[in-house]
């Protein structure tokens, strides 16, 4: 019971029971829960959030405990988001946690029901993806953030915050806008990303776990999707780019305090005023 009670007090402090009333209430979907979605969960849940949804296809590899939060050496082979939701829910067990081990795409898209959601948060690596959810978000009453690449980087003070269109130095956000002029297809409203200009180049000769193939999801099979059983991503990248935990997780931290800044900048619905 005190544990409970205590549990965000902190937090309260600072926002005031209304406002933690509100964060409470709010429902959000984090696509993508790796380097940079991992933090953003384990923020939003410490600071209060407590019906969130987590979507990720993947296992985790032992190439993902340099920089992944649920990613340990006795985690290798889990669902990724099976992994998260049991750290998240040692955090508040009453959280409602839903994980989701699917993949974002054009055939699956309507399955996730995004207009339900208050917040979208998109951390997704798959061009093709990324700019199918930014396209579908966009035309969704919920507010959306997203990551732009957060490999290569070293300098964390050159993390910034921009309204998609005036993201400048990013490959990542310079391929959607050139994918979407292509298309002449683009998002129905603005909204702000969390990006570095930052690009480094890969020194190691080999960023791989060792293995033609990674074998790291057959190590610890759990229950998940029967379809994605074996599924991984190790062997089906184009290229592998260093990553760092604390550039990635402060990507993660910054989408979640945009979320953050976004409720409490808000005027508190009446309904949450009790």
């Amino acid at each position: 019971m005190g544990i409970e009670r205590g549990l965000f007090q902190r937090t309260e402090l600072l926002l005031g029971r209304k406002k933690m009333n509100e964060i409470q209430s709010k429902k959000v979907i984090i696509f993508g829960i790796g380097g940079v979605g991992s933090w953003c969960a384990e923020s939003l849940v410490r600071s209060g959030f407590a019906d969130l949804t987590i979507v990720d296809s993947d296992r985790i590899c032992v190439t993902n405990i340099n920089r992944q939060l649920m990613a340990t050496t006795k985690t290798v082979g889990e669902v990724k988001v099976d992994a998260l939701k049991n750290r998240l829910l040692e955090i508040n067990p009453k959280a409602q946690i839903n994980a989701l081990q699917m993949i974002y795409n054009r055939n699956t898209k309507d399955f996730f029901e995004i207009e339900k959601y208050d917040y979208i948060i998109d951390g997704i690596d798959s061009l093709e993806n990324k700019m199918l959810l930014i396209l579908e978000a966009a035309q969704t009453d919920a507010v959306f953030f997203s990551s732009m690449g957060a490999a290569l980087k070293m300098d964390f003070s050159q993390i910034k915050i921009a309204e998609f269109w005036q993201v400048v130095g990013c490959p990542l956000a310079a391929a959607l806008r050139k994918k979407m002029r292509k298309h002449k297809i683009f998002p129905a409203k603005k909204f702000k990303c969390v990006f570095s200009p930052e690009v480094l180049k890969n020194q190691g000769k080999n960023a791989s776990c060792g293995t033609e193939k990674c074998l790291c999801p057959k190590s610890k099979i759990t229950v998940g999707n029967p379809e994605l059983a074996n599924h991984e991503w190790c062997s089906q990248k184009a290229q592998i780019n260093g990553t760092m935990a604390h550039t990635t997780a402060i990507f993660g931290f910054a989408l979640a305090g945009l979320v953050m800044n976004d409720i409490v900048a808000k005027k508190t619905p009446q309904t949450l005023l009790s």
